[in-house]
């Protein structure tokens, strides 16, 4: 019996086709239903009657096509749940302009002379004595602050912007550190912020967005630790 060079041969299974359905540009991203059960027949009318398709070929490409076809559509899920997600993100990110909020930082850039610095430090526990010192960019210490002792807990400081003679400090980047006493060791602390919220940046191709905070710059929305 000749063979009808438009059919699907007897050597290649549904599968095949999907392959070749899949790899061709011109052709759906994927094979519907309806598509794979005419693949299908036109197998079954064009097999080789002296090697008829069994059974159990027949059931296994339709596993088979199923197993393809829920992993094609819980993709497609997926995708729809992380856009949703990052158009969420960014809408709330946005309302968080103008607002100050609190991130883990242990720097801050200063816009003009006297320019204060707050935040606070999260003691693990109770301590006798606790410090807050700050420095400038060339390392040089510019004020003390004594905040003496302080209970297990978060605990507020404010720089006032101020040299240890009272004049106020320059603009400038001022790096700020915290020591806690111990049983008689000191311990350093780490330190969070206050920043003001100026713009935010969205995130592209899942990117997260990112805040980009006045004296900070930009960090990541998951880093913020309150929102005031």
């Amino acid at each position: 019996m000749a063979s009808n060079s438009n059919s699907v041969g007897s050597g290649s299974s549904v599968l095949d086709q999907y392959a070749i359905q899949q790899s061709t540009k011109a052709a759906s991203k994927t094979l519907s239903q309806d598509t794979f059960l005419k693949l299908m027949v036109a197998q079954m009318n064009n097999q080789d009657p002296n090697k008829p398709m069994e059974s159990g070929q027949f059931l296994s490409q339709l596993s088979q096509f199923g197993q393809l076809n829920a992993v094609t559509q819980l993709q497609k899920s997926f995708e729809t749940l992380a856009s949703t997600l990052q158009s969420n993100q960014a809408l709330q990110a946005s309302t968080m302009v103008g607002r100050t909020v609190l991130v883990d930082a242990g720097k801050m850039t200063t816009q003009t002379a006297g320019d204060k610095i707050s935040g606070i430090i999260d003691l693990p526990a109770q301590t006798g004595s606790l410090n807050v010192k700050v420095y400038d960019s060339t390392g040089q210490l510019v004020k003390e602050i004594p905040l003496g002792a302080q209970p297990a807990g978060e605990v507020k400081f404010t720089w006032e912007g101020m040299d240890s003679g009272g004049v106020a400090a320059p603009a400038g980047t001022y790096r700020i550190t915290a020591q806690a006493e111990y049983n008689g060791q000191t311990v350093a602390m780490a330190t969070q912020l206050e920043a003001r919220v100026e713009s935010v940046s969205l995130g592209t191709n899942g990117a997260a967005s990112r805040l980009n905070l006045a004296g900070l710059g930009a960090v990541g929305i998951d880093s913020v630790r309150a929102i005031k």
